[in-house]
């Protein structure tokens, strides 16, 4: 039997009164805009006032972090990090005075690529809700040449990390452990131990770095090989 199109009509008319039902005791609620904060203006937020919202910054930034409030609020371990732009402390572990600066200066790239890491984490986990006019954003909301930058630098050392660890996968690693009562210990299953350069870590770090790598009998008079001090030539396990 067909259908009567007035079945179709009804059925339309109470969708439509449920969906205003919907929208008239369960409203939408709108994305509040971003917001440009000045320093001043941020430094209000670092926790001090429970009335307030407890916000921090990170490569200009700004954050909402009020649900980590033990974290952030008064008294928190973190609470150096609310009311400001410590992106340098992130990485450099200075929490008092200069250390805790929005400046990358000096940095290296992996260190910068891990402030930035850090930023993603926050986008990830707390409320965005502006940013910090200075250093890295201007008081048009555009990126300045600094966040560029350093977003360009956190760039260069992730892909100078993928090429160290493709360069140290042809080499295999020595096995390691560590005890109280023994100290520590490399070893090989194949081969024998070896400091090496890493070759890529003072493009990456600014620093020189070695580690440890199994080579075989034949390849021992490479250079830049290194012998662990007080271990034999041929010894497969080295205490150290």
């Amino acid at each position: 039997m067909a259908s009567s199109p007035f079945l179709g009509i009804a059925a339309s008319f109470t969708l439509l009164l449920l969906s205003l039902l919907l929208v008239r005791f369960f409203p939408l609620t709108p994305s509040p805009p971003s917001k440009l904060f000045t320093a001043q203006e941020l430094a209000i937020y670092n926790g001090t006032d429970n009335g307030l919202p407890i916000l921090l910054a990170i490569l200009g930034s700004v954050f909402d972090v009020t649900k980590g409030k033990s974290h952030y609020g008064a008294g928190g371990g973190y609470n150096h990090f609310s009311g400001r732009d410590a992106s340098r402390a992130f990485v450099s572990g200075n929490f008092t005075g200069d250390g805790l600066s929005d400046s990358l200066q000096g940095l290296s790239s992996t260190e910068v690529k891990s402030v930035v890491d850090w930023r993603d984490f926050y986008f990830r986990t707390y409320i965005f809700v502006g940013k910090l006019v200075g250093r890295y954003y201007d008081s048009q909301e555009n990126p300045t040449k600094y966040l560029k930058g350093a977003e360009a630098k956190a760039a260069r050392g992730a892909q100078l990390m993928e090429k160290q660890k493709i360069e140290e996968a042809k080499l295999p690693s020595c096995n390691s452990k560590w005890s109280q009562e023994e100290g520590s210990e490399v070893w090989c299953d194949n081969g024998y131990p070896r400091l090496v350069q890493r070759p890529l870590e003072m493009a990456i770090t600014g620093k020189v770095s070695k580690r440890c790598a199994c080579f075989n009998e034949e390849e021992l008079n490479q250079p830049g090989l290194e012998v662990y001090k007080g271990c034999d030539h041929l010894a497969k396990v080295c205490r150290l």
